[in-house]
């Protein structure tokens, strides 16, 4: 069994500015708006914390301290809530938040890429690996959490573990695309990393879903970075240089995940997420049938 530091740490990149479901972020972050009752950013924290996650980085920018706010204690709202005597949900909300000394925020000033985003995160990861989950995508797992399963294969594996998922073959052009090589654990050896491949050229239909575990060394190449698509630091172009000199794991994720990011899939994550919960679950089956019935596409 490979010997690995343990996975204490995870970045959270919550910088960007959310243009493809404005106006609605205009002046809320897109990983604070909900999806049924908590907001995005929440569903994603839960999945770390799953993992065993210990201390939670969030790389934000400007109009982001609603986020530093959320995740700190309210002691006038636990005040109000303990007093009208609604202990059930007094537990919920300290059972979410994150123990004193757990989170740390740094700002990304400038919206250069990912990569960017990541590399501000340097110094409070420190010299040891690390886990990236792009706020954007929340999942539901067919069994444990993406992140859970990725941290297993991490300790039989080492290296970077990045997570996969099918998509329709015909879709390899929009996405990074990752080669598939031998089993090991529930993943595989890595053999190539390509994005966004032209059509007809993919190595497989496996595209990188927007979970990581990186070692620190991604930082070292990341500041030295050149600029690439859309004028950003693209970490995926720094992970490629990081292919030749560590391995890279993939994860396969069992599972279905949603770009909130997107009007589409936001809708759709919300839509799932209440089929998901057995206190809603039966009202919104029957509210969407005669929805779905009664409502025409709005003319004009």
């Amino acid at each position: 069994m490979t010997t690995s530091k343990k996975i204490r740490k995870a970045v959270f990149p919550v910088a960007g500015f959310g243009t493809r479901v404005l106006p609605a972020t205009k002046s809320i972050p897109k990983e604070m708006l909900t999806v049924v009752d908590k907001p995005v950013i929440q569903y994603v924290v839960d999945e770390a914390r799953e993992a065993g996650i210990e201390h939670f980085i969030f790389v934000t920018g400007r109009n982001k301290a609603v986020i530093e706010d959320y995740f700190d204690a309210q002691y006038e709202l636990y005040a109000t809530l303990a007093e009208r005597g609604k202990t059930g949900l007094l537990d919920e909300l300290q059972s979410i938040q994150p123990g004193p000394g757990t989170t740390s925020f740094t700002r990304q000033q400038v919206p250069m890429g990912l990569g960017h985003a990541v590399w501000c995160a340097r110094d409070i990861v420190g010299d040891e690996p690390f886990a990236l989950l792009l706020p954007d995508m929340i999942m539901q797992p067919e069994g444990n959490g993406c992140l859970a399963d990725m941290v297993e294969l991490y300790n039989q594996s080492g290296g970077n573990v990045i997570a996969v998922q099918e998509c329709d073959p015909a879709e390899t052009h929009k996405y990074g695309i990752v080669g598939q090589g031998k089993p090991i654990g529930k993943g595989f050896e890595l053999t190539e990393m390509v994005e966004k491949p032209a059509k007809g050229t993919a190595p497989s239909n496996l595209y990188i879903n927007g979970r990581y575990i990186l070692q620190p060394e991604i930082f070292d190449i990341l500041e030295h970075q050149e600029r690439g698509a859309g004028n950003e630091i693209q970490l995926t172009d720094a992970m490629l240089k990081l292919t030749k000199e560590q391995d890279f794991f993939g994860y396969h994720f069992k599972g279905r995940t949603y770009d909130t990011g997107s009007k589409e899939g936001f809708v759709e994550a919300n839509v799932a997420f209440a089929l998901w919960r057995n206190d809603i679950r039966n009202g919104v089956i029957d509210n969407i049938g005669n929805m779905l019935k009664t409502i025409q596409p709005k003319q004009g």
